[in-house]
């Protein structure tokens, strides 16, 4: 794994800047670096060595030298590629999978994903043509992000190397922030700095004479076989995924597994025989701890099984450092559990294998029942009696039923913006000091539904998520903390060949009444005992919830929310409802919380100037001992000690600088005079120009061809079983209740 940057142009101390950029992501290769310069281009590489640890530096290039590649990722099928290339006549001077890729792109140009298996992110020069190539895999599991300074490109595998271009200005780009408080995140290819985009999955960029165009290659589309029978769909999982696994576990050093009590990382553990599996936990139960059925399995499977159980303080800590190394906030609370286990993986290896994406490609989260289980209330009730019984659940405290009936309410494009979703319109209108930005997230899905028209409900959810949810908050995290303990992690469930199989199983094989990623549950059991295969998903839980019922955390997140940068953006005293009901159990806004928290953690760092650790909650204070008890007379001859204060801190605050302070006045102009996003009615009659309705924030004029957004998440629904007799009886009740509390009010307000 490594980190990869570069700009075009002269600037001055041109090779200082790229060095900058170049260290700043060392964390993603630290074991060397590389670069390139000539008259018109300045390339950089950082190196986590995997393959080929004596030969395998780059930038490399191929015979004649007049192409030039630097490289994020693997190609697990380098093998077999190098051997059809030496056939072609290609020479090749080392056994990297590297110098495979620029080969491929000398035979094949565009033409070559079609062959290619594996993660990537890579940058080909070419010096003849003075035209540059980015691309980026089929599912976005490695990042690359551009900007244009000028006529200029500049490009990286994380934001922060960008900002350290000396002619790049940093600015804040108000629209991320709308989307991120639906989202939870932000969806691709905008980000929270104006004019930085990400590159999409399944596209590749050409740049040129200062004109950017961007093309899909690979798109996930579904196409069900549902002439397949079950045994059929079993035995086609268990196959491709063994051979996905394999390929992924290639390489010349020691290779590692994740593993929960859940059955996507245990089935992938189950081919690590005698290697090492890594988990952390929660010290707050069986909920938020998986660490001992993780034990459990590993002796099962017969592996080395490594464990960390998490402190709450170690948590609060970790935050700010998670959000420095996510370059944008992300509210998804387990990606800072992911960071200690990527962290106590590093301990041990330098490759780990992991479960994400067998949810999105199979079926597998619990909120892919709703469209099953809300069919026949949608089908006997019309839709205006829909709206109106909604609409009164929303007033109803959290009795059982509540919130499927909320959620039964609307069709499916109206209702699901993917796996999460935190703040709808009318919430973020009254929270935010500008509520002109505000938008409805469901513009944000519009084209991905569009595109999954002729899909059923459930494989519509699977197409929205796979296209936003996953790439902006699942690949993402697992990205970002698996880079920042400069370990590589590998998801053989994205895989080309298993997206293959799993796009044509049928969808009562995916999501069924007995269970989600029915069929792929099925193929695991063949390796696992039955109560981990047929486990219901669980996920990553952290107890945010909890936490923000303690008085400690309580007020540190009361801090923040009180703090001249939550002035700026937001009401501050919607926000501290919000956290005062929450402490209050009043209602569960653990969420809504935390996504305001992490934004505003973010923003000091990258707008503040402030150093992660500056940021970092201080520890509990220790409760004081009480004292022994003292005769009268002495108490009462002693003088009051006055408090003790502490010291001045001698060395004054710590200033971290990932951009340039100047800076900072431009980006507090620019949010002041921020450009509400155009109407519904713009986006329905220019489709073509939707991405720069609601993703750009500039005027550049680049070309950019079939980018479309992406998605995010927590799971906003589950299916329980419900009474109707008791729902309505409750229902009865509380309407009677609010009636008579509002009757008591009118009347006491005739007699006033």
């Amino acid at each position: 794994m490594c980190g990869i940057c570069g700009f075009t142009g002269e600037i001055e101390q041109r090779e200082e800047t790229l060095r900058k950029m170049t260290e700043v992501i060392t964390h993603r290769g630290p074991n060397s670096d590389g670069y390139f310069s000539d008259d018109y281009i300045s390339m950089g590489f950082r190196r986590l060595s995997i393959i080929d640890l004596e030969n395998g530096d780059q930038p490399i290039t191929n015979e004649n030298g007049n192409l030039v590649l630097t490289f994020n990722g693997e190609i697990y099928n380098y093998k077999d590629l190098k051997k059809e290339l030496e056939e072609l006549g290609h020479h090749f001077h080392t056994t990297s999978d590297s110098e495979v890729l620029v080969h491929a792109f000398e035979e094949w140009g565009e033409d070559m994903f079609e062959k290619l298996r594996g993660m990537f992110a890579f940058a080909i020069y070419n010096k003849e043509t003075k035209a540059v190539f980015l691309a980026r895999d089929f599912f976005g599991i490695k990042p690359l992000h551009y900007t244009l300074i000028g006529d200029d490109l500049c490009y990286a595998s994380e934001i922060k190397s960008i900002l350290e271009h000396p002619d790049f200005t940093k600015r804040f780009n108000d629209k991320a922030l709308d989307a991120y408080l639906s989202f939870q995140y932000v969806p691709q290819p905008m980000t929270f700095f104006k004019d930085v985009y990400c590159l999409l999955p399944g596209h590749y960029m050409w740049f040129k004479d200062g004109v950017i165009e961007t093309q899909r290659y690979f798109e996930p589309k579904f196409r069900p076989n549902n002439e397949m029978t079950e045994e059929e769909a079993i035995n086609k999982i268990e196959k491709v995924f063994e051979d996905s696994v394999n390929a992924h576990k290639i390489a010349d050093v020691e290779v590692g597994c994740f593993l929960s009590s859940g059955v996507d990382s245990s089935y992938v553990a189950s081919y690590f025989e005698g290697q090492k599996t890594f988990t952390v936990g929660f010290d707050f139960g069986e909920k938020y701890n998986e660490i001992d059925w993780a034990k459990s399995l590993s002796e099962k499977i017969n592996v080395e099984h490594h464990a960390k159980l998490i402190s709450s303080e170690e948590f609060w800590a970790a935050v700010p450092k998670v959000q420095y190394h996510m370059d944008q906030p992300l509210a998804d609370p387990s990606c800072v559990a992911l960071y200690f286990v990527t962290k106590l993986a590093s301990e041990h290896v330098k490759v780990v294998l992991s479960g994400e994406g067998a949810d999105e490609l199979f079926g597998g989260y619990t909120c892919y029942n709703d469209p099953r289980v809300f069919k026949i209330y949608q089908t006997i009730v019309p839709y205006f009696l829909r709206r109106a019984i909604g609409w009164i659940c929303k007033k109803l405290p959290d009795i059982k039923g509540r919130d499927y009936l909320i959620r039964a309410t609307h069709p499916l494009e109206k209702r699901y913006i993917g796996n999460a979703y935190m703040y709808d319109e009318k919430q973020k209108q009254a929270i935010l000091k500008n509520p002109e930005i505000a938008t409805d997230p469901a513009r944000m899905t519009r084209r991905m539904y569009t595109r999954a028209r002729r899909y059923d409900d459930e494989t519509k959810m699977q197409y929205l998520d796979i296209n936003m949810w996953m790439v902006g908050d699942i690949l993402l995290k697992a990205d970002r903390m698996s880079m920042a303990n400069s370990l590589e992690l590998r998801v053989p469930f994205l895989d080309k060949e298993v997206f293959g199989v799993a796009s044509t199983i049928p969808t009562p094989l995916r999501v069924n009444k007995f269970n989600t990623k029915y069929a792929m549950r099925k193929a695991a059991l063949r390796h696992l005992p039955e109560e981990v295969a047929e486990k219901p998903k669980l996920g990553f839980p952290v107890p945010t919830r909890v936490w923000l019922r303690d008085e400690h955390y309580y007020h540190v997140v009361k801090d923040m929310f009180t703090s001249p940068t939550a002035e700026k953006f937001f009401n501050t005293e919607m926000l501290l409802e919000y956290l005062d009901e929450h402490f209050e159990g009043k209602e569960d806004h653990s969420r809504k919380i935390w996504t305001i928290y992490v934004f505003l953690v973010w923003y000091h760092i990258y707008f503040g100037a402030v150093s992660p650790e500056d940021l970092a909650p201080a520890e509990r204070p220790v409760p004081p001992e009480k004292p022994e008890p003292q005769p009268e007379e002495q108490v009462d001859n002693e003088a009051d000690e006055p408090a003790d204060e502490g010291d001045d801190d001698a060395e004054g605050t710590k200033i971290f600088t990932p951009v340039k302070e100047q800076d900072i006045p431009q980006e507090e102009a620019q949010a002041e005079n921020a450009d509400p996003a155009e109407g519904d009615a713009a986006v329905e009659e220019e489709p073509e120009r939707e991405f720069e309705d609601i993703f750009s924030s500039s005027g550049n004029t680049a070309k950019r061809v079939n980018i479309e957004p992406e998605e995010e998440a927590k799971p906003i629904s589950f299916t329980d079983d419900i009474d109707p007799e008791d729902f309505f009886n409750n229902l009865k009740s509380q309407l009677r209740e609010n009636f008579d509390s509002e009757e008591s009010a009118k009347d006491s307000d005739t007699k006033k």
